[in-house]
């Protein structure tokens, strides 16, 4: 049954994949629920797949859980003629707090992929996720498009893959902020990697939050903003928690004020239950585009993110 869901998947998305020079996609997303894992398959210098297994509630029984599991990743070593090395597996439970950001593992072994003719390093092994959501890949490709000419802010930037697509776009610069060290020398590297670097495209290792007071007094300005802020955040570098739901309101207000006048911002993130309050924000033009950033691989769940293209409403002249 699952060997063909997988056949069937790999068919369905094989002239698509082809077509857009795809070279890391979502294959099957808990399609059935006998089988609760997300399987994600990267071309490298291999084939590599990244298999999730979805937390099982308490009512499954846990031998069974392990059983199915184990029948699911010999369906995909069999299917793919997968070697040692070229399979990973993961556990996705609710991450909360400072475990959002723990190691797996210290391997560092990075592997290198291809996104619209753009190099990007993945690891598969030393982190929860790889280092690339696929799930935006259409959002990437959007703020390469909104780029030229201007100046872009990448806020809680994770591993810079968005930057990138900014500095490919013709960005006249870019600046990528993030609290974490290394996330931040990863997207250096991904930066490198594609021939960007020099004062143009320049890093701070900071609490985005308190990154974006500090940039309010000092009256900076950028063209292009992409914010994709965690569900909820804490740790020992910030006071207090972050709740996007309870604080997105105070977070657009003050990065919208970053805006210039004909500026735009991409504002994302992955809570499933998010509600976007327009009406305490009468000062913005909110555009969802949701479905419209919702790539083929993840039509079967359409919830993976939320996204948004904002701009200043006009002043009546």
């Amino acid at each position: 049954m699952f060997a063909n869901r997988i056949r069937k998947n790999r068919k369905r998305l094989g002239r698509w994949i082809k077509r857009e020079n795809i070279h890391g996609y979502r294959l099957y997303d808990a399609d059935m629920p006998e089988y609760a894992v997300a399987v994600d398959v990267y071309e490298s210098d291999k084939c590599y797949i990244h298999v999730q297994e979805y937390q099982a509630p308490k009512s499954i029984d846990p031998d069974r859980a392990r059983e199915r599991l184990q029948d699911a990743l010999g369906v995909i070593r069999d299917l793919f003629g997968l070697e040692e090395g070229q399979l990973f597996l993961k556990v996705r439970k609710q991450q909360k707090g400072a475990s959002q950001y723990e190691k797996l593992g210290a391997g560092k072994c990075f592997h290198e992929v291809i996104e619209a003719g753009h190099r990007f390093l993945v690891n598969f092994e030393d982190y929860l996720d790889t280092g690339l959501f696929l799930d935006h890949r259409i959002t990437r490709g959007l703020v390469g498009e909104l780029a030229p000419e201007r100046h872009f802010l990448n806020l809680f930037a994770y591993t810079g893959s968005a930057s990138v697509h900014a500095a490919a776009g013709g960005a006249a610069a870019t600046l990528t902020v993030d609290m974490s060290k290394t996330y931040l020398d990863w997207a250096r590297r991904n930066m490198e990697l594609n021939g960007y670097s020099g004062s143009a495209h320049q890093y701070e290792r900071a609490d985005c939050l308190e990154w974006l007071q500090k940039a309010l007094w000092q009256h900076r300005k950028f063209g292009l903003i992409f914010l994709d802020p965690p569900s909820f955040s804490t740790s020992s570098r910030m006071d207090g928690t972050f709740d996007v739901q309870r604080d997105h309101v105070a977070l657009l207000k003050a990065t919208s004020r970053l805006l210039e006048p004909d500026g735009v911002l991409i504002f994302s993130n992955n809570l499933r239950r998010f509600r976007m309050d327009c009406e305490a924000l009468p000062e913005l033009a909110v555009e969802d585009i949701s479905r419209a950033t919702l790539p083929p691989d993840f039509e079967r769940n359409p919830k993976i993110h939320n996204c948004w293209k904002i701009q200043l409403q006009a002043q009546p002249a």
